[in-house]
């Protein structure tokens, strides 16, 4: 009880008002997102105000932001084009159920298993492709569009000098929008692409056929989301855990990311995750507990209710620009200096990353790409089995498996009967599967058909198990 309390009521002052400046943070990137999915900005702004109250509850790091993200936005994108709003409504369902099977299976945990080099390529490609989905709202467009674009990017780098406490990017929104609407500029706007609603969301079933067809359709987005929304979630909740020298319940993150995302489809919004963001901004603006996430999203739907007639006029190379900042900000530019310093074979899987990103729009594929790559760039390391001599034994040093059994088995051939037998010490080689165990046998027998007696020393007790309970031999001496 008393963890509950301090969670939500330990830092109060604080966490109001750090809740108060993600929330205006969050209006613009919400309605960005949204456009980047296509669909109308209210999906965006529901599922930010749905997913941070829930999560508020449920989640395993307190003081994380999660709304509408780039990175869900992206995958879903084709999935509306193809099908519209209400398969994506039930893809967001099917990707909670989904989420919440992964925690209940522990599968944070496998998070370790991601290696840098691929959670580099992930940031810098979610980066790149955000980007390239602002280009059409600039490109070919006139010196106004460009003019506003700039302008845009500017204030926001600019106004954390003058003005401290408020977020330079709505601020840079709200003068931009007023100089377009004062001015008479002829701009595409939010309510071009979209509309507002002022009204809090309500209850809904997706409607589609519930059918296997639908399931078909549906599944392979919902598992990406799934897969990419834990991976920048469980991202975001080791950085903050860095940031406040604390530990976050990364399984029960999972579950409450998947929780939320299923009350966020029966609500009519997009899939969303954790921001990295704007869960930073939180807690450098003093946020340390869960209502700092609950006041966001409450806020954020309040200020949709009070100025939605606003929203829709805002200029969307303002809103462009203010994407293009988040992009510059998300992306690692530490990773150039990675590519310099880091081991060749971590920045291929680095690129390879950004790469199969770039070429499939695909976070998850780029992941599970350079995850694979990844472990077979280890497997290659380990399998490499050193042997030394000494008179009539033989020191093995390495890991035995069945990727360096064939060394291992090579390396005995050329042994010549000078001695009627030897010795062959394992107290710096582990021996790991059957494979291993065959090679042992085969040594034993090709060194016998030379009339050499091998004896293995030094074998650990748990192989000697695994080779009784694959031959029921006791082989090894």
């Amino acid at each position: 009880m008393y963890n509950i309390r301090e969670q939500w009521f330990g830092n109060v002052r604080s966490d109001v008002l750090a809740g108060l400046v993600v929330a205006l943070a969050l209006i613009p990137e919400a309605i960005a997102f949204s456009i980047l999915a296509g669909v109308d900005p209210m999906v965006g702004l529901y599922a930010s105000f749905v997913i941070a109250v829930t999560i508020s509850f449920v989640g395993g790091r307190p003081a994380m932001i999660s709304a509408a993200t780039g990175a869900m936005a992206l995958v879903i994108v084709s999935l509306v084009k193809d099908h519209g709003l209400q398969y994506l409504l039930a893809a967001t369902i099917l990707t909670g159920i989904i989420q919440i099977i992964f925690g209940l299976l522990k599968i944070a945990r496998l998070m370790k298993f991601i290696p840098n080099a691929v959670m580099i390529g992930f940031v810098n490609s979610l980066a790149i492709l955000v980007f390239i989905a602002q280009t059409p709202h600039f490109i070919g467009g006139d010196i106004v569009t460009w003019a506003f674009l700039l302008a845009t990017i500017a204030l926001i780098y600019a106004i954390p000098f003058v003005i401290k406490g408020i977020p330079a990017p709505l601020i840079a929104v709200v003068i931009l929008s007023a100089v377009a609407i004062y001015s008479g500029f002829n701009l595409n706007t939010v309510g071009d692409m979209g509309t507002i609603t002022q009204s809090l969301p309500s209850f809904l079933i997706p409607d589609i056929p519930f059918n296997l067809e639908t399931l078909m359709i549906i599944l392979p987005y919902s598992l990406a989301l799934a897969v990419v929304g834990l991976v920048e979630s469980l991202l975001t909740a080791s950085i903050l855990d860095d940031m406040t020298a604390s530990e976050s319940d990364k399984n029960k993150e999972a579950r409450g990311q998947g929780i939320a995302n299923v009350i966020n489809g029966f609500f009519g919004g997009m899939a969303g995750c954790a921001m990295i963001g704007q869960s930073v901004i939180n807690v450098k603006s003093g946020a340390r507990g869960r209502l700092s996430t609950f006041v966001a999203g409450v806020f954020l739907m309040f200020l949709i209710l009070v100025l939605g007639d606003y929203v829709v006029q805002i200029p969307m190379p303002v809103l462009a620009g203010v994407m293009v900042v988040v992009c510059i900000t998300q992306f690692d530019w530490q990773s150039f200096k990675y590519a310099v310093t880091a081991p060749k074979k971590d920045v291929f899987v680095m690129l390879l990353t950004i790469a199969v990103v770039l070429y499939t729009h695909n976070l998850a594929l780029g992941v599970v790409a350079g995850i694979i790559v990844s472990a077979l760039f280890f497997v290659n390391e380990i399998s490499r089995v050193s042997i030394s001599q000494q008179g009539k034994t033989y020191f093995v040093k390495g890991q035995l498996f069945f990727a360096s059994t064939e060394g291992f088995i090579d390396h005995f051939k050329s042994v010549h009967n000078d001695h009627s037998s030897i010795e062959i010490d394992f107290s710096q080689c582990k021996v790991w599967d059957d494979s291993a165990i065959g090679a042992l046998m085969k040594v034993k027998d090709q060194l016998k058909a030379k009339n050499i007696e091998v004896t293995y020393l030094n074998i650990d007790e748990s192989s000697k198990q695994l080779l009784k309970k694959l031959t029921g031999m006791t082989l090894i001496d």
